[in-house]
């Protein structure tokens, strides 16, 4: 095969340095699975990976991208044959196996899942690892017993692509969505979402005392730090977090008093890592329309479709060419929702 488009991150004078360069498959790391990618997606942490912003690389060099879509190419798996397509999230993907910013990626098949009826390849990266962990993260709280009559549901970091798919997803579910962002410019965006109401970070008086009043039955955190902290303070008798990014920070500064006075639970979400039984029906739920109540989930056990009903509204694509512009104007809180990457090369 001869030389393909990669965008590759090195390391240089300690720090973090991301190009575009010429590979063969021969340069890339070993698998089953040969994918010619169509599309992928910029989340946070590829911002971080590439501009060294997070310590994110565990090896360098290291192609970038943490999604793919597209079509099988090669595989010596007999699961995957020429021309299936498919789509890749997490695991190592672009931080210590290469990833999904190239024309071809390389991969072991365990990684690879077939792309759900309903979903295009772009349909994928628009919903992509973003889409994927707030996925996820619903389907955490809802085994912890968290229903739309229980009350309302705090989305934090709401602009951004977890947080646009999140409130989308909780609101065809039936769930009074609060969402929480700096963003003041943005809240009329976060309503056309399904946001029932907005709240702004620049307003809220997060206090310091062990147990504030209690508002909030749910709640999806993006942004960990301080605002984790307040939310544990603020949650109902029984109420449950999934806390998956820190945005805001990495320490989380608080007291048992939440967990032991009103039974709060805190869930970690490592979407990454997701085994492929779990990861293959989460992927199955973003793309089968929410069209039952989840009081009938809550009766029968069916598990609702999650697919967001408004993805073209909270979605931009980008060429492969202008790939390093989008790292910084995500890092600069310039972009809302999610970003597609237009990888495959026409011609």
């Amino acid at each position: 095969m001869p030389f393909f488009r990669t965008y590759r991150i090195f390391e240089e004078d300690g720090q973090s340095a991301g190009r575009f360069v010429e590979l063969t498959l021969d340069d890339l790391d070993p698998g089953e699975v040969v994918i010619q990618t169509h599309y992928s997606s910029v989340n946070y942490k590829d911002a971080l990976a590439a501009t060294g912003a997070g310590k994110v690389i565990r090896r360098f060099p290291c192609v970038g991208g943490v999604d793919a879509a597209g079509v099988v190419a090669s595989s010596s798996d007999t699961r995957f044959k020429l021309g299936d397509e498919v789509i890749v999230t997490g695991y190592g993907m672009g931080v210590d196996h290469d990833g999904g910013f190239a024309e071809y990626v390389r991969v072991p098949a365990d990684w690879v899942v077939p792309l759900p009826q309903g979903l295009t390849l772009f349909d994928a990266m628009a919903i992509g690892t973003a889409g994927f962990t707030a996925a996820l993260s619903i389907h955490r709280l809802e085994q912890n017993e968290l229903r739309p009559e229980n009350g309302k549901v705090m989305v934090t970091g709401a602009t951004g692509g977890v947080g646009s798919l999140a409130i989308q997803m909780l609101a065809q579910l039936g769930y009074h969505v609060v969402a929480l962002t700096g963003k003041d410019a943005e809240h009329d965006y976060l309503k056309s979402l399904g946001a029932a109401e907005v709240l702004s970070r620049k307003d809220l008086a997060m206090g310091a005392r062990p147990l504030e009043k209690a508002q909030w039955a749910g709640a999806l955190d993006a942004v960990g730090g301080e605002t984790l902290a307040w939310l544990t303070r603020t949650m109902q008798q029984g109420g449950v977090i999934a806390s998956f990014g820190n945005a805001g920070g990495i320490e989380l500064h608080t007291t048992v008093m939440p967990f032991i006075l009103r039974g709060v639970r805190l869930i970690g979400i490592d979407s990454a890592a997701t085994a492929m039984p779990l990861r293959a029906e989460i992927w199955h739920r973003l793309a089968t329309a929410p069209l039952r109540s989840n009081s009938v989930q809550a009766s029968t056990g069916f598990k609702a479709g999650l697919r967001p009903q408004l993805l073209a509204q909270m979605t931009h694509t980008t060429p492969f060419a202008e790939l390093p512009q989008v790292f910084t104007q995500l890092l600069q809180g310039r972009l809302r929702g999610r970003t597609v990457v237009e990888i495959r090369r026409i011609g």
